[in-house]
């Protein structure tokens, strides 16, 4: 009833935005404001949403495809860093230089370029510059970036929160009218259970109200041993009977329920995404672990948070605390991730300068 009640009084401003989307992409669709195509095949993931639908994991996906074969870079806004304008991130950058989703790729995937830029249609040419021998571009979260025509478009959507079922900000989490899906190449369902009856799979298609030639596939979160801030050291989390879950991110639901179904007693510290930790943020988190007791228990976090909880390294470091990163991959559901690989595959055979 109060949800209902908050979408209600919120509605007038969300007419006025989504007027103002309106506007803005009808401009691009009639030719007043120019798209840029380029002669690379350029890949662009995003969602109609608010941030949580897993664009970094699903991107670290396609560098994992595509860097055996390619010369990939990947170029993202670099949201909440201290910078502005293009930069190519470099060895001893830090996330308030480049921001945090940039980063993990850079320390993840060494043998890939890196860039931000909050002008995507500024970004491509600048990297191609510097780096002419690139052939494939990563644009994270590129949907509502109109100034770029991507070869191939990604939209992600949570299985529990589908944005067929959601309104315009403010009263919602819809950056754009959902018909904006209807730019999307291929739809992927993310954070799904481990398994969906081909039933189910069509009715999220009804939901979605998706185009004949839109592609459809579900993923889920896979979860690895987690390693050691500082050390790398790797424990298994079952390892532990207590843990202090540690998260900036905008939804961190599905990794709770996975934590909780691995150890006996959660305790959680939730900020807001992409929050950069302070000093006393990180002295309470220490005060709440010496509170709980050292003997089995550890403080978990994201990759994505520890290119932000890296900042204090000095600090954790001195008073040893057991900061635990727990890695996650993306996987396709029922084998589906094999139609996928062969989709971008076809994309880039196909493409034409």
């Amino acid at each position: 009833m109060r949800e209902t009640l908050f979408k209600i009084l919120l509605a007038p401003f969300s007419a006025v935005y989504g007027l103002s989307i309106l506007v803005r992409n009808s401009l691009y669709k009639w030719g007043l404001l120019k798209s840029a195509a380029f002669n690379l095949p350029v890949i662009g993931v995003g969602n109609l949403t608010l941030g949580g639908a897993g664009k970094t994991p699903h991107v670290e996906y396609l560098i994992r495809l595509l860097s055996p074969y390619l010369k990939v870079a990947t170029l993202s806004r670099g949201y909440k860093r201290k910078t502005k304008g293009f930069k190519m991130v470099q060895r001893g950058d830090n996330s308030l230089v480049v921001g945090d989703e940039p980063l993990q790729y850079f320390l993840k995937y060494p043998q890939i370029k890196v860039a931000v830029s909050e002008s995507r249609s500024i970004g491509i040419p600048m990297i191609l510059n510097r780096h002419p021998d690139i052939q494939a571009i990563l644009l994270d979260d590129s949907y509502q970036h109109l100034s770029v025509t991507p070869g191939i478009n990604l939209l992600l959507t949570e299985y529990n929160k589908p944005y067929s079922e959601d309104v315009l900000l403010p009263a919602g989490r819809l950056r754009e009218w959902r018909s904006g899906a209807r730019r999307a190449d291929i739809v992927v369902v993310t954070k799904c259970p481990d398994h969906l009856e081909t039933r189910e799979k069509e009715l999220m298609r009804e939901r979605l109200d998706l185009a004949p030639h839109q592609k459809l596939f579900f993923s889920k979160y896979v979860y690895g041993p987690p390693y050691h801030l500082i050390n790398g050291s790797r424990h298994p989390l079952q390892n532990f009977d207590r843990v202090i879950l540690l998260t900036a991110i905008a939804d961190e639901s599905y990794l709770l329920d996975y934590i909780e179904k691995n150890v006996q007693e959660v305790h959680t510290m939730t900020y807001e995404d992409h929050h950069a930790f302070s000093p006393h943020e990180v002295s309470v988190l220490k005060q709440q672990y010496d509170h709980l007791g050292h003997d089995r228990t550890a403080i978990i976090t994201t990759e994505k948070d520890a290119t932000r909880l890296i900042l204090h390294h000095n600090f954790i470091k001195q008073h040893q605390l057991p900061i635990m990163v727990l890695p996650l991959q993306v996987e396709f559901l029922d084998g589906d991730g094999r139609l996928f690989n062969q989709e971008m595959k076809d994309f880039l055979m196909d493409f034409k300068i």
